[in-house]
């Protein structure tokens, strides 16, 4: 599978944005989704992630919970992850990521994420 974050931008702290990422291939649910941030020089950090199927479970970094949700339209190979009061401290680059629906369940850890978007940077001003 093929992927392509967009919707980065720069916001003032407070504001709203709201990623997509397309993925290509038939066999989109079958792959559990993740958003992944890195900042230079620090390593890439989980976000959030939804599980395959239809009825994905969602699952979160203490960080963005309650502010940030992810979800999934499996009839147009899409995740979304939309950001709402976001914070100086969410500035990074975003990526999206596949993980096969096999072997470790509802992962944060990107070494089990086998496929990546080119990301999208975000910027949140104070």
């Amino acid at each position: 599978v093929q992927l392509q974050a967009s919707g980065g931008g720069l916001v003032q702290a407070g504001g709203s944005l709201r990623l997509s990422c397309a993925a290509s291939g038939r066999t989109f649910s079958e792959y559990d989704m993740g958003w992944f941030r890195q900042v230079p020089g620090k390593e890439r950090d989980f976000v959030a992630g939804v599980s395959w199927g239809g009825g994905g479970r969602t699952y979160y970094q203490d960080s963005v919970k309650g502010r940030f949700t992810i979800s999934r339209d499996n009839a147009k190979n899409a995740v979304y992850l939309q950001m709402n009061s976001l914070k100086p401290e969410d500035t990074a680059i975003y990526y999206c990521a596949a993980k096969y629906a096999s072997g470790i369940l509802y992962s944060k850890e990107s070494s089990h994420y086998d496929h990546w978007g080119q990301g999208t940077l975000v910027t949140v001003s104070s």
